[in-house]
C-alpha cells in the first residue's frame, strides 16, 4: 500500500463524517422521496416491477443523468487524471473516447431490447429464453464477475483517496462507504436510485466547474492558461514522456496514450455490455425516448473525464516540482497506481478546502455508481437465479424480499473483495487495465444474442469461453516474452493488457460468428423472448384499470399479485398477443435506424476523425490551440450539466407541481386522493 501521509490534510473525523454522514443523509432523502412517490404518484415501490425497473417509465433526461452517474466511477476521475499525469493532455481525451462509444452502442441495443423483449428485467432473461439453463448460468456468472470487479474498483479508488486525505483506515472505508448506499437503495429501488444519481451528478458538475475556474483563473501557482502552458512545457523538458512527440505533454501523438485508448475501448465494452446496470436503464426508459437518452448520456459523460483530467491531471504535472506538492519529487509508481495524481493536484492548489471538496466529489462518484451496481446485481440474483432456477412461481412479496436481501448481501461482498485487493497488493491501475481480459470474450456473444436471431447456443458458449482462454493466454505470453517474468508488475504493464483485452474481445466475437455461420439457427423468431415476464405484460394491458383503482384499499403488492393470477397463460403462446403493436414497432424500427447511424457517426468522430489526424501529424499544441482546447472542454461540460441537471427538472415539472400541490393540500387540510395522479414524467 502506498504511503499517503504527504496529502493528509484532513482529520480522520472528517473522513468518517463524510463516509457515514453523507451516506445517511441520502438515505433520509430517499425515505422522503419514497414517501412522496407512494402517496402522490401511481408508482409504488412496494411492487417488484417498480423496484427493479421503475415501471419502464423514466424520462430521457433522468436516464441520461443516471448514465453519467453510473459511468462516473472513482476510476473515471482518478484514472483519467493518472494517465494524464503519465502521458499528457492526450490521455484524458483517449480515456473519454475509449469509454464513450459503448454508451453510443447501447443506444442501439436499448431499442432492440424494446423490440424483442419489452417486459424483461435483465439481459440474461433473453439469454435464458434463447439458449436454456446452461448458457444462462454461464452468462450470469460473467455478469456477476463484471459487477464484482466494477464494485470493488469503486471502493478501491474511493478508499484510497479517503485514506490519503484523512488517514482513515482503508479497510474501514471499504466497509463503511457502501453502508448508506445500501440503505437508500433498499428504501427506494431503481427510481430512487435515479433521483440520487441526479443529485450526485449535479454536485459532480458544480465541483468540476469550481475546480476549473479556480485553476485557470484564480490559482497563483498556475498563472492562468499561459502559466499552465509554460509549466507543461517545462515539465516536458524536465520529465519527457516516452513515446510522445518531443516528450511533450501537449500532443495527441502518444504511443502509450493510443494503446491505452484501445485497452479502454475493449475493456469498456465488457464493463458496459455485461453490466446489468446499463441494460437496466434501457429497460427502465420509455421506448420512444431510449435512443435519445443514451445518446445524450454518452455526449454528457464524455465531458467529465475530458475536462476533469485537463484540470487536475495537468495541474499535478505542472506542479510536481513545486514545494507545495504533497509528494516531493513527484508521484512514485505505487502512488500513480493508487490513482493519487488528482488528489495531489487538488491539495497543492486548494489545500484542506480543496481536499474536502475532492473527498465529497469522489464520494459522490463512488456511491452513485455503487448504487447502480447494487440494484443491477440484485436484479440478476433475484430474477436470473432465484426466480428462474429456484422458484419460478415466486410471489411478488418474495421477489421484493429477495431483492432487498441481495442488495445487502452485495454490499458485504463488494467490501470484502475490495479489502482482498488491498491485502494482496492489487492496485486500481492494475485491476483497471487487466479486468477486460477476464470477461470481454462474452461481449460479442451477448450482443449477437440481442441482434442476430441465427446465433446458436453452441456459438454463444464457445465464443464466450474461447475469448477468455485466448485473452488470458495472450496476456501472459506477452508479459513473459516482453518482460522475461510473470509478476504483478509485469502483468500490469500496457502491452500485456493490450494483448489480453484485444485477444479476448475479438476472439469471442469471431468464434461465435464462425460457429453460427457454419450451422445457423434458422428457426428462432424472437417469440420466446417476447413471452418473458407475462405478469408485467398483463399489468401493462390493464394499466388504465389499475390507475383508476389506485386509491382503493388494496396495497400495490396485492394488486400485483392479483394481476399475476389473472394472467391468461394461453395468451403467452399467442404470437399476436405478444407482438409489439404495428404502429409502435414501426417507430422502434425508425429509432433503430437513427440510433445506428448516430452511434456510428459519433464513434467515427471521437475515435478517428479528431485524434488520428492529430496523432499522425505529430502536432504539439501551441498556446492559442491549448487555450481553445481547454475552453472547448469546459463549454462541453456546461452542455453536459444542462443535459443532466436542467433537462430532468424540465421534464418532471408537471409531476413536481402535482406533488407540491398534494403536499400543500395535505398540510392545510385539503383532501388528496393517494395515487389519483397519473403523471408518467416522474
Amino acid at each position: 500500500m502506498p504511503s499517503t501521509t504527504g496529502s493528509e490534510v484532513l482529520t480522520q473525523g472528517a473522513g468518517y463524517g463524510v463516509v457515514l454522514g453523507i451516506g445517511f443523509v441520502f438515505a433520509i432523502i430517499m425515505m422522503g422521496l419514497s414517501t412522496l412517490q407512494n402517496r402522490y404518484t401511481t408508482y409504488k415501490i412496494a411492487t417488484s416491477e417498480e423496484f427493479n425497473t421503475a415501471s419502464r417509465s423514466v424520462k430521457p433526461g433522468l436516464i441520461a443523468s443516471g448514465i453519467v452517474s453510473a459511468w462516473t466511477w472513482a476510476a473515471t476521475l482518478l484514472q483519467s487524471s493518472t494517465v494524464t499525469y503519465e502521458y499528457g493532455l492526450c490521455a484524458g481525451y483517449y480515456y473519454a473516447a475509449g469509454a464513450t462509444i459503448q454508451i453510443f452502442i447501447m443506444a442501439i441495443l436499448a431499442v432492440r431490447i424494446k423490440m424483442i423483449a419489452p417486459y424483461c428485467h435483465t439481459f440474461l432473461e433473453i439469454v435464458h429464453a434463447r439458449y436454456g439453463n446452461g448458457a444462462h448460468f454461464m452468462f450470469a456468472t460473467f455478469g456477476l464477475v463484471v459487477n464484482l470487479i466494477v464494485s470493488s474498483m469503486l471502493l478501491l479508488g474511493g478508499s484510497a483517496v479517503v485514506n490519503a486525505f484523512t488517514g482513515m483506515n482503508i479497510y474501514a472505508a471499504n466497509f463503511l462507504i457502501p453502508l448508506g448506499v445500501c440503505i437508500y437503495v433498499i428504501l427506494g429501488g431503481l427510481r430512487a436510485t435515479f433521483l440520487c444519481d441526479y443529485s450526485h451528478t449535479l454536485i459532480l458538475m458544480i465541483l468540476i466547474l469550481y475546480f476549473f475556474f479556480w485553476t485557470y483563473t484564480k490559482a497563483d501557482l498556475i498563472g492562468g492558461f499561459e502559466g499552465m502552458y509554460n509549466l507543461l512545457q517545462q515539465a516536458s523538458i524536465e520529465r519527457p514522456v516516452s513515446g510522445n512527440q518531443d516528450g511533450s505533454y501537449l500532443t495527441l501523438k502518444s504511443n502509450y496514450g493510443l494503446t491505452f485508448m484501445i485497452i479502454q475501448i475493449t475493456g469498456g465494452f465488457g464493463t458496459v455490455m455485461l453490466d446489468q446496470g446499463y441494460w437496466q436503464r434501457a429497460i427502465a426508459s420509455e421506448a420512444k425516448t431510449a435512443v435519445r437518452a443514451y445518446l445524450m448520456g454518452g455526449i454528457a459523460w464524455f465531458a467529465v473525464p475530458l475536462t476533469f483530467s485537463s484540470i487536475m491531471g495537468l495541474a499535478a504535472v505542472a506542479l510536481a516540482n513545486n514545494p507545495s506538492f504533497p509528494y516531493p519529487g513527484g508521484l512514485t509508481v505505487a502512488e500513480i497506481d493508487a490513482g493519487l495524481a488528482a488528489p495531489a493536484g487538488v491539495v497543492t492548489l486548494l489545500g484542506s478546502g480543496g481536499a474536502a471538496a475532492m473527498l465529497i466529489l469522489l464520494f459522490m462518484a463512488v456511491t452513485s455508481a455503487a448504487s447502480s451496481e447494487m440494484i443491477a446485481t440484485s436484479s440478476i440474483l433475484t430474477f436470473d437465479l432465484y426466480q428462474i432456477h429456484f422458484k419460478p412461481d415466486a410471489s411478488p412479496e418474495s421477489l421484493m424480499r429477495v431483492s432487498h436481501i441481495m442488495v445487502a448481501v452485495w454490499a458485504v461482498v463488494m467490501s470484502c473483495t475490495a479489502s482482498l485487493w488491498n491485502g494482496i497488493g492489487i492496485s486500481l491501475n492494475w485491476l483497471f487495465l487487466f479486468s477486460g481480459t477476464l470477461f470481454t470474450g462474452a461481449v460479442g456473444p451477448v450482443i449477437f444474442s440481442v441482434v442476430w436471431r441465427q446465433q446458436t447456443k453452441e456459438a454463444a458458449i464457445c465464443g464466450a469461453l474461447g475469448g477468455v482462454v485466448v485473452g488470458v493466454i495472450a496476456w501472459l505470453a506477452v508479459a513473459k516474452t516482453h518482460y522475461g517474468e510473470l509478476t504483478i508488475a509485469t502483468t500490469g504493464q500496457m502491452y500485456p493488457n493490450l494483448a489480453g483485452n484485444l485477444g479476448a474481445c475479438c476472439s469471442g466475437a469471431i468464434i461465435s460468428a464462425v460457429i453460427t455461420l457454419i450451422k445457423p439457427d434458422n428457426e428462432f423468431d424472437w417469440s420466446a423472448t417476447k413471452r418473458i415476464n407475462p405478469r408485467a405484460r398483463a399489468m401493462d394491458r390493464k394499466q388504465a384499470a389499475l390507475r383508476a383503482s389506485a386509491s382503493g384499499s388494496e396495497t400495490p403488492v396485492e394488486k400485483e399479485k392479483q394481476e399475476d393470477v389473472a394472467v391468461d397463460t394461453s395468451s403467452a403462446n399467442d404470437d399476436i398477443s405478444i407482438d409489439v403493436p404495428a404502429e409502435d414497432y414501426a417507430k422502434l424500427q425508425k429509432s433503430l435506424k437513427v440510433a445506428t447511424w448516430a452511434a456510428l457517426t459519433m464513434t467515427f468522430v471521437v475515435v478517428f476523425l479528431i485524434p488520428i489526424p492529430m496523432f499522425l501529424s505529430h502536432y504539439v499544441f501551441s498556446l492559442s490551440f491549448f487555450k481553445g482546447w481547454i475552453i472547448v472542454c469546459v463549454l462541453w461540460l456546461i452542455v453536459a450539466a444542462c443535459i443532466t441537471s436542467v433537462l430532468p427538472l424540465w421534464e418532471s415539472r408537471l409531476a413536481m407541481k402535482d406533488i407540491f400541490l398534494g403536499v400543500i393540500r395535505d398540510v392545510f387540510g385539503g383532501v388528496v386522493r393517494t395515487g389519483a395522479r397519473s403523471r408518467t414524467d416522474v
